[in-house]
């Protein structure tokens, strides 16, 4: 009988096992049902994702390119910039041509030019309030940069003082640009536009009855783009110089758009702080000025020489739109709306008007130093604070996500019945989850990049720039959601509901952002502001959830999130849109070297992850996301074939996305000790600047046969033997691609290089040459001490010699004086026998105002229409001693 009641008990509690195991089913199913019935259809997710594409380029766009409307003659009255004025004088400024200096476009008809306006300026300001002085430089120095010793002779500043009457301050403004160009550019953008802007405000403040209490200084000078030389001139040599305290740098790497301020003070809050009161149109990011002063821009202005040399505060603005055509023959005036003068225009008006005004400049010493954060808001203000309280503005919007997700763990737990390690415990793994989603949004994108190059397709999007969005924004959309995508589909936690898991899963993009955020601020990047703002916006619909029912009735906690997120799109999209913008022309002009795709495509992730990190995971709503899903893959294989496989692909187009194709038409000869010649020959020297160099080129009716690599040379010779022209040749030289010529290239002149003297010194350990050179207006000299021999004086900066290790590199040019360059070298020998060959000198001489003889130009006019060639002919004589 027991053994009866005993079977019959086990099998009632299968039967209640049963029972339970077919309710909780049930129940299982229920829940299940229920949430999918309370998710959304895939059309109407897909509705989301395009809305927010919509309002990008419905807002962000739009307010991106905006300009304020060009004010006319008839605005004169109002004592306001005026573009129409500004935009007349930029015509005159163009027709000139290029600027080279040493040209008779630079030294002559510019300068005539400019003085000529300043002429007229002077004779309609206000002569009871303000003094003109007109002061035409001519400065000759050295200084040393990028490794070498930067030489000049005569080059030309027009320098302008304009001084309130009775003004007794002893502290001066310093506003600047310059009128030189490249070889081949008009300069209508680089700088043509900031040179007009300069006329026009001095015109404006000096026939206005506005005063102000500080001397300004307007420097426009003659020598920028030939390694800043001129800045350098003024700053260590011009009787005004030394009252300099702060100084406006003006210059450009694009053409029409709007100017961006990329560098500040350094360590001078009140700039930032008189940029936010008086720009009209402000558009500035300290990511602009952190990126900058890494290296990272293939460019630099007169602004570090300031610093550097003067010990100057400041602001540093810069054109930066359709860098396309800065430094080629594209910078013209038709291409720059009177609009987009009229933005600098007002902006440096309004800046100069105020700095000298500033009771700063009386003493820049005395006021707080320290850095500044600060950022425009779509073109419409800006926000600006110290860096002391970004970081702990950081660090306490890090902390309080964190214990935010923390409460809003412990919330979860308790309406799911279940223990906050539970819901910890799924979290710890949905945490390491979205560390893979990060690591593949960001991923993906450059493993694309680089799959792209290895197959010689970098810069595809190069003139399409919406093939970005398929190649970069579409992958890393698809590695932001694919983890969390298949952790929702697999999970079967039936207590913990699936809206719960999903905020979850952004509750740990959260908590790598603050991570992030954290981290970025602990290494002293101010750019961490941008996880900053981001976060920012998170956790304030997180604690209204948290404050109300919202954040435990099933989605309705995304509502808030959604309206929320408007505002950190709206910014973080403007943001890497804006480094797209002005990034993606520099790509072009990166080198060999440097895979460009790479830097595009993760800054192209990074604004997808910062701009829809949050967002795209809302679409696991949808009760198909795969489909949602496939589409993105959908997308992205279709961009991958047009890209690859399509003249869409194909990165040039004629005048407005050209390939700059730097070349020499070089001939080189080399003198021996005895000084016979064993080598002379002539050919065309490559100085490719973009990622696929020769290639686009091959097919075209150029003739490229015979087209080597110099590095075989470099491994032989001095330099390579060839006549490199700056420090970017230089840096670039291994790269070098050589193209041998049957006829000797024709020059105007050659070099002439006299011997004057040997002279072994008194303790017949040293030796001392000296030599004159007769060459043209750019050229470099290239010494190399046999390695028993060293440099123990000579007439350059011997501070040189201390620093740096041969082949030493002297480059040396001139304005309007064409003196030969006299000079000597002592080099000291331990054996003190002079008798044999101590050192190499090589002159690598540039005519840069000539087109060539007729194979050269022939040659030239042979390269396709994309190609943008700039090139002349240069002479390298190896001479040993």
């Amino acid at each position: 009988m027991e053994m009866w009641q005993g079977l019959r008990c086990r099998f009632d509690s299968i039967q209640r096992k049963i029972l339970d195991e077919r309710v909780e089913a049930a129940s299982i199913k229920n829940v299940q049902k229920q949430q999918q019935d309370s998710k959304i259809p895939w059309y109407v997710a897909s509705g989301f994702l395009l809305f927010w594409a919509l309002l990008f380029f419905a807002v962000v766009v739009p307010l991106f390119y905006r300009l304020p409307t060009a004010l006319t003659i008839e605005d004169v009255p109002k004592g306001v910039f005026i573009a129409e004025r500004a935009q007349t004088n930029l015509y005159e400024f163009d027709k000139i041509g290029t600027k080279v200096v040493g040209s008779d476009g630079n030294e002559n008809q510019t300068v005539k030019f400019l003085l000529k306006q300043l002429a007229l300026i002077e004779k309609q300001r206000l002569d009871d309030y303000f003094d003109i002085e007109i002061d035409l430089q001519i400065a000759s120095g050295a200084y040393i940069k990028w490794q070498l010793v930067n030489m000049y002779q005569a080059v030309q500043n027009i320098v302008v003082k304009l001084t309130p009457r009775n003004c007794t301050s002893d502290t001066y403004l310093l506003v600047n640009s310059h009128f030189d160009s490249q070889p081949t550019s008009p300069s209508a953008g680089d700088a043509g536009h900031m040179v007009v802007t300069i006329l026009e405000v001095l015109r404006v403040i000096s026939t206005t009855k506005q005063t102000f209490k500080h001397p300004i200084i307007f420097l426009i000078n003659g020598s920028e783009e030939n390694s800043l030389q001129a800045s350098h001139g003024f700053i260590s040599q011009h009787k005004w110089a030394p009252f300099c305290k702060v100084v406006i740098n003006l210059d450009a790497a694009g053409s029409g758009g709007r100017e961006i301020l990329f560098q500040t003070g350094p360590n001078h809050p009140w700039l930032v702080d008189s940029y936010k009161k008086n720009a009209e149109h402000p558009f500035a990011t300290t990511m602009a000025e952190e990126i900058f002063q890494t290296g990272l821009i293939p460019s630099d202005t007169d602004f570090g020489i300031f610093r550097t040399y003067g010990n100057l505060i400041g602001l540093d603005i810069g054109q930066c739109f359709n860098g396309y055509i800065y430094h080629t023959q594209y910078d013209r005036v038709d291409i720059i709306p009177r609009a987009s003068i009229q933005n600098t225009g007002d902006n440096v008006l309004g800046l100069v008007r105020a700095l000298s005004n500033a009771t700063e400049l009386h003493d820049t010493t005395a006021n707080p130093s320290g850095n500044t954060i600060f950022f425009d808001v779509l073109g419409l203000f800006l926000i600006s604070y110290s860096e002391s309280n970004g970081i702990i503005f950081n660090y306490a919007v890090a902390g309080a996500t964190i214990v935010l997700i923390f409460v809003s763990l412990w919330r979860t737990a308790s309406v799911s019945n279940v223990s906050t390690g539970h819901v910890v415990g799924w979290f710890i793994l949905i945490l390491v989850l979205q560390v893979i989603a990060l690591l593949l949004g960001l991923g993906l994108p450059v493993v694309v990049a680089y799959l792209f190059d290895k197959y010689g397709l970098s810069l595809t999007y190069y003139s399409t720039p919406a093939l970005l969005i398929g190649l970069y924004v579409c992958p890393s959309l698809i590695g932001l959601s694919l983890p969390s995508f298949i952790y929702l589909k697999l999970q079967r936690d039936d207590k913990v509901s699936f809206a719960k898991q999903l905020q979850l899963v952004l509750h740990g993009h959260a908590t790598i952002l603050a991570i992030l955020g954290f981290g970025l601020t602990l290494y002293g990047l101010r750019t961490a502001y941008v996880v900053t703002w981001t976060l920012v916006f998170y956790i304030i619909p997180l604690a209204i959830n948290l404050l109300t029912t919202l954040h435990d009735r099933g989605f309705a906690w995304t509502g808030v999130l959604k309206a929320f997120q408007v505002i950190p799109f709206l910014y973080n999209s403007y943001l890497f849109y804006t480094f797209v913008v002005v990034l993606t022309p520099m790509m072009g002009r990166f080198g060999l070297s440097t895979n460009p795709d790479l830097i595009v495509s993760a800054l192209t992730a990074l604004g997808t992850i910062f701009s829809l990190g949050f967002l795209v995971l809302l679409v696991h709503i949808s009760r198909r996301f795969s489909l949602i899903f496939f589409g993105l893959l959908a997308v992205t294989a279709l961009t991958v074939y047009t890209a690859s496989s399509t003249q869409i692909g194909f990165p040039y187009r004629p005048k407005t996305n050209v390939e700059r194709v730097p070349y020499l038409q070089a001939r080189r000869v080399f003198y021996e000790y005895d000084g016979t010649v064993s080598k002379d020959e002539s050919g065309y020297l490559f100085n490719f600047q973009d990622r696929r160099g020769a290639a686009p080129l091959k097919g075209t009716k150029v003739n490229l046969t015979g087209l080597v690599s110099m590095k075989s040379d470099c491994e032989k010779y001095m330099m390579c033997g060839v006549p490199l022209y700056d420090h970017r040749w230089v840096e670039s030289r291994l790269n070098g691609m050589w193209l041998p010529r049957e006829q000797p290239v024709e020059t105007l002149s050659v070099p002439v290089l006299e011997l004057l003297s040997k002279t072994v010194l008194p303790n017949n350990k040293t030796v001392r040459f000296e030599l004159n050179l007769t060459c043209p207006d750019h050229t470099s000299l290239f010494i190399q001490p046999y390695e028993d021999v060293s440099v123990s004086n000579w007439s350059f900066l011997l501070s040189y010699t201390a620093t740096y290790t041969p082949p030493y590199h002297i480059y040396f040019s001139y304005g309007v004086d064409n003196s030969p360059l006299n000079f000597f070298i002592e080099l000291t020998k331990s054996d003190g026998d002079f008798d044999v060959p101590v050192f190499q000198l090589g002159i690598s001489a540039q005519y840069m105002h000539s087109e060539g003889d007729h194979l050269s130009r022939k040659f030239a006019a042979s390269f396709p229409s994309f190609a943008a060639i700039v090139q002349w002919p240069a002479m390298y004589q190896r001479y040993i001693y």
